[in-house]
């Protein structure tokens, strides 16, 4: 059946027809595969989605106050696509179909498109100053695109057509797919097989001639609730006795079996709030992480690209960390720009601009900013080309990279709080400074600079707030530290590729050092 999955729970087989929620995109053969924000918006309503919010089942997820604005942010990586003068960034010329396909959908082919995708999430950051969440479908395709190449190759087995097929049908929908590898993990001094309870990472708990079963969560899922797609692969390398846990495949977001609960922001209430816009900070874009649950999920062999095979576990983590810890020499930078911007502001509306430590803090935050994006154009400028035919980046800058975006958002986050001052977390709220009483005392007491509003004063520092302090910290703070690994991780990448040994023998040559003598 065209685009047809089957899906179930046991033994009772149920068709899932994803065309439904696609048809009018798939007539849509004027635009070659591009979908716009609004025809995105549209298809978004088409999903039968289990979400669950604060204890509830939410009923509409396209227009909830607290989900919105990451739909919005999700919709701008459709709405550039369409603007003329970033047709470069956003969009290439597919390897599978050789139509043009919004860069979320594409496989690197060259240096250039590594660069380009970079430059294309400093844009999107700086636009939206909060995570656009289709980072991660990219990564894991591109991921996956290459480990399937390398398995069958070993094994004779045809996940890499499989996922050619499956990609072919992303790029031509212009889908939004969630890449999920993050598994809760349990005891993390055990691995899958020896967990007290299974399910702890996602794993097979029913192989079929038609497919398999599987059980389990992934945590912390980035964009889930905006997804059409999602993409799951295992978390760490596996030994053989983890053979059930060694699983990739791609399912819809609201096949049957998947429900999702929506994950707690900072400061996320506020968005309920009647009138609310100065309070937010960013009233119209964001992100958002979801626990997804997989209970007992069907997936067609034709949507396995992964099944067993425990010695590709590791290199399918290995690379898809390798593209997201580049993808945030990207993505973190863009928001760095609004935030050094919005603390550049703030110096202005206090009338501090011209003070000497002030100017020396901006430049700081603007250094450290720029290193990340150097990091980011450097691990993308020494990429190479896989067996399969798709470009991976330099893994050990990739490492670098991340490893420093652990660290300088924080720095750059300080310095912009340093330069806001207290009153960005004790000022009143929005309702006061509208209350016709209480606002003309706020109107008086917080202005700062005389040309400058207290309003527009108010609403940089909520910025500010938002994006340290607020729903958008998720993204730039802590996500930033754990998104894409912790920093262990990327120490060890560093030190298993840092090529050690070389080193030594380069100094061994320039000391003219003799080992022949005792």
């Amino acid at each position: 059946m065209q685009n047809s999955i089957v899906l179930g729970l046991g033994k009772d087989i149920a068709i899932y027809n994803i065309g439904r929620q696609l048809n009018d995109i798939n007539e849509r053969k004027d635009i070659m595969a591009l979908m716009t924000r609004d025809q995105y918006i549209e298809s978004l309503r088409k999903l039968d989605l289990k979400v669950y919010m604060f204890g509830k089942l939410v009923e509409n997820t396209v227009d909830h106050p607290i989900i919105r604005p990451s739909m919005n942010s999700v919709s701008m990586t459709y709405a550039f696509a369409e603007k003329p003068e970033y047709e470069d960034l956003m969009t290439a010329t597919s390897n599978l179909t050789g139509e043009k396909v919004n860069r979320f959908t594409h496989l690197h082919q060259s240096t250039d498109d590594l660069r380009k995708k970079v430059k294309m999430l400093r844009l999107l950051g700086q636009n939206t100053a909060a995570c656009f969440q289709r980072c991660v479908g990219m990564d894991a395709g591109n991921a996956l695109f290459s480990t399937t190449y390398d398995t069958d190759k070993a094994y004779g087995t045809d996940y890499h057509q499989n996922f050619r097929k499956y990609w072919e049908f992303v790029q031509k929908n212009d889908l939004t797919v969630d890449g999920a590898m993050t598994d809760p993990k349990g005891d993390r001094g055990l691995s899958p097989s020896q967990q007290a309870d299974k399910d702890l990472y996602l794993r097979i708990v029913e192989r079929r001639p038609d497919g398999v079963v599987v059980k389990g969560a992934k945590v912390h899922q980035t964009g889930m609730v905006n997804s059409h797609e999602v993409l799951v692969m295992p978390t760490i390398a596996m030994r053989p006795e983890d053979k059930d846990w060694a699983i990739a495949f791609a399912v819809p977001t609201d096949a049957e079996g998947i429900f999702m609960i929506y994950g707690r922001q900072s400061c996320d209430t506020r968005k309920l709030e009647e009138g609310a816009d100065i309070d937010v900070g960013n009233k119209n874009f964001g992100g958002h992480e979801a626990l997804v649950i997989f209970d007992n999920v069907f997936v067609p062999n034709e949507r396995i690209f992964l099944n067993g095979e425990t010695d590709f576990a590791g290199e399918l983590v290995e690379r898809f960390a390798g593209y997201h810890r580049q993808s945030y020499g990207g993505c973190k930078v863009g928001v760095g720009d609004v935030l050094i911007g919005a603390a550049a502001l703030a110096a202005d509306y206090n009338g501090a601009a011209k003070a000497s430590h002030i100017k020396d803090k901006l430049i700081e935050m603007t250094h450290l900013n720029e290193t990340l994006y150097s990091c980011g154009i450097a691990c993308s400028a020494e990429g190479y080309p896989t067996e399969a035919g798709n470009y991976q980046i330099d893994l050990l800058l990739a490492n670098v990279c991340k490893q420093n975006v652990t660290r300088f958002p924080y720095e750059i986050a300080r310095l912009a709080e340093d330069i806001a001052g207290g009153i960005m977390v004790t000022m009143p709220s929005e309702q006061d400074f509208r209350d016709p009483n209480l606002g003309p005392y706020i109107d008086k007491y917080l202005k700062g600079v005389a040309s400058v509003s207290t309003e527009n004063r108010m609403r940089i520092l909520r910025l500010i707030e938002n994006i340290t302090l607020g729903t958008a910290a998720v993204g730039y703070r802590t996500e930033s530290m754990h998104g894409a690994g912790s920093p262990q991780a990327q120490r060890i990448m560093i030190a298993r590729q840092g090529n050690l040994g070389h080193k030594k023998e380069l100094a061994k040559a320039i000391a003219r050092i003799d080992e022949s003598k005792k």
